[in-house]
């Protein structure tokens, strides 16, 4: 599971992008989502030179409202997962998952 933490940021947004046009969205609606979440704008998005362990860890401000992600990514509940750094990344995968799948950006942010 560390190998995952070590994933570079600017990788995973890479494929993020990639799965949210392909469905029609927008970078714009990806960034706003993941800023939600994480308080990045959306520079700092695109810019962010560390891995997952770092990006989550020097997040300005995740959201209070995180209780609320709920759901399956990847066969598995985001609320029962206890590593407290692999729920922040599946929580990500979660909202852009919604996302690709056609869900309003307000729904999304709760």
């Amino acid at each position: 599971m560390s190998r995952v933490f070590a994933y570079p940021w600017a990788d995973i947004y890479r494929l993020y992008v990639q799965k949210v046009e392909r469905k029609g969205r927008t970078v714009e609606e990806l960034d706003e989502v993941l800023g939600w979440l994480t308080g990045y704008t959306p520079a700092e998005l695109r810019d962010f030179g560390g891995d997952l362990r770092a990006f989550f860890a020097e997040a300005p401000a995740v959201t209070p409202d995180v209780d609320k992600i709920t759901g399956v990514v990847c066969g598995v509940r985001v609320e029962d997962i206890e590593d407290p750094l692999m729920q922040q990344i599946r929580w990500a995968d979660k909202l852009v998952d919604e996302l690709a799948k056609g869900k309003a950006v307000e729904k999304i942010k709760r």
